[in-house]
């Protein structure tokens, strides 16, 4: 899961920033949608670790003020990153864990930080249940997965034959049937 930290509230020009804010920061009193615009970026993420998150506390003076749902990390001006996602309320098992209580990896000088947490797990999507944090498949899975629709079908051989008579590409797929 996602931790993001804000510091102290500091005004900035809407004109300049990538996603027209007029604040940056943390302060008393933001509601929900503002404290989630200011806090979903912008951000420098490298690496493909932010992409399989699936939450994200927001950090604001040292307690957990918002929880969302990470839909997407999409590209800003200037070689950032920025979230886009839905802000989780009352009900929601990561709201309910997390909000208004410390923030899970306290103060924190980098903005983004990960720790781990039961509540961001999902099912490794091979059919086998187990719970995985991050990706789609726990290692060696996804091939386990194939080799398992392969078998249902018969031989990779009917497998291929099944697939090239089911597949139907769309127009812009056409150069890349075999």
């Amino acid at each position: 899961m996602i931790q993001i930290t804000l510091g102290k509230k500091k005004d900035v020009d809407p004109n300049s920033d990538p996603l027209r804010r007029s604040q940056i920061g943390w302060s008393d009193g933001l509601s929900d949608r503002q404290l989630y615009e200011i806090a979903r970026g912008v951000w420098v993420m490298p690496g493909a670790r932010v992409e399989r998150e699936r939450f994200a506390v927001v950090n604001g003076g040292g307690i957990t003020r918002l929880a969302m749902e990470v839909d997407r990390v999409v590209d800003v001006p200037g070689g950032r990153r920025a979230f886009e996602g839905r802000i989780l309320g009352p009900g929601h098992p990561v709201y309910d864990h997390y909000v208004g209580k410390p923030a899970p990896n306290g103060a924190q000088q980098n903005p983004i930080t990960y720790f781990d947490s039961p509540l961001g797990n999902r099912e490794c999507n091979c059919g086998c249940g187990k719970p995985i944090s991050r990706g789609d498949f726990l290692p060696g899975h996804d091939q386990r997965a194939i080799h398992e629709r392969i078998a249902r079908i018969g031989t990779v051989k009917d497998f291929i034959a099944w697939f090239d008579q089911t597949w139907k590409p769309n127009e812009d797929q056409q150069g890349d049937a075999v």
